[in-house]
């Protein structure tokens, strides 16, 4: 049984020690909070230790009434495995902390990926990332770029990917982020960081992105051109993403027209907070044109066959990195290979609407 720490809970940290807990090969040993707050309160509620992050700071539970396990260098000598779940730019202070216990520690994509040994996606590379030291789970737009391209090059190759990301201005709670009454280019300059990111799991991989920043919360969309090797048509591609558990292809019978609508769907289907752990593809959008490269034809049962793809995907940034977190944790540890991982993942989760598959 693995013990799992979890230093930050916020967004995310909260998120992974609710995965950890469904997992049966995991136990949660903790979670750290720099302050008391709602969230600290929920923590304890919950029947979760919970350690002071800065131990300058300690006193101020005991006044807000919440009992502390001790401070956050018990919880990381105790746990076989942290999971850094801070704000950016906190986890590469906090490394030194994890070296001092020998510690394997995950980082979120918010820190630098020359921070650790090895950037990760379960899908597309979970093997780098087996017994190292310090790993990053790269972050909810590379995690869902990652997983839309590794199929798409097992099966077809790529010869480039255009993205671009529409990005929501802040989390629902940020308040300080947003809503903006503004249309940001965001960065003003190609490419975004995203691209880059992406070949920390793909160095190979040609791809230039562009992002946009919007005045919404709800989660990112991206509109995806992709120049296959081969061609292929609109249907078998939809085939393809559908047999990938954490792609959701909506079908178009949902009538589900933005993330409005996807979120509420998530919140129906009972999920914890309205959480989306897979990229939402509208399958409807899923359309394969002539390249020039490779000119259109059409296949055995007459359908438009061709080498660029297009499409739409929604990126629920609150929670897509949460199975990816899990999954690296069993990596660093070497306690499972990445196909076993992903379906105990998954299974433990709920991952999947495999109703709506079809």
């Amino acid at each position: 049984m693995l013990t799992v720490g979890v230093n930050g809970y916020g967004t995310i940290g909260k998120r992974v020690a609710d995965a950890v807990r469904t997992q049966p090969d995991m136990t949660l040993e903790g979670v750290a909070k720099t302050r008391p707050n709602f969230e600290a309160e929920r923590a304890v509620a919950k029947g979760y230790p919970l350690y002071a992050a800065v131990e300058e700071r300690a006193d101020r539970f005991a006044e807000a009434g919440i009992d502390l396990a001790g401070m956050v260098g018990e919880l990381v000598e105790r746990a076989d495995v942290m999971v850094d779940a801070t704000p950016s730019g906190i986890g590469a202070e906090n490394k030194p902390l994890y070296e001092e216990y020998e510690t394997p520690a995950l980082y979120q994509g918010g820190e630098d990926a020359d921070l650790v040994d090895a950037s990760f996606n379960a899908r597309a590379n979970y093997a780098g990332a087996v017994g190292a030291d310090h790993v990053r789970v790269v972050s909810c737009n590379t995690t869902g770029l990652s997983r839309l391209v590794a199929p798409l090059e097992a099966e077809y190759g790529i010869e480039k990917v255009r993205a671009t990301l529409v990005r929501r201005g802040g989390d629902p709670a940020q308040s300080g982020r947003g809503p903006i009454n503004d249309i940001l280019p965001d960065p003003r300059t190609l490419p975004s960081h995203h691209g880059p990111d992406v070949k920390t799991i793909f160095p190979d991989l040609a791809i230039d992105t562009l992002g946009l920043k919007v005045p919404a919360t709800l989660m990112h969309t991206h509109s995806i051109n992709v120049t296959l090797e081969s061609d292929a048509t609109a249907e078998a591609v939809r085939d393809l993403l559908r047999d990938e558990s954490r792609l959701f292809v909506i079908p178009k019978r949902l009538d589900i027209d933005g993330a409005g609508a996807l979120k509420e769907f998530a919140l129906d289907a009972g999920r914890p907070r309205g959480d989306l752990w897979e990229n939402c593809i509208w399958g409807e959008s899923i359309t394969v044109e002539d390249s020039g490269a490779s000119k259109t034809h059409r296949d055995g049962g007459g359908e438009a066959a061709g080498n660029d793809l297009y499409l739409f995907q929604a990126i629920h940034q609150e929670s897509d990195v949460v199975p990816e977190n899990i999954d690296a944790i069993r990596a660093v540890a070497g306690t499972a290979d990445a196909t076993e991982s992903i379906a105990t993942t998954d299974d433990a989760l709920g991952v999947g609407f495999p109703a709506e598959r079809s």
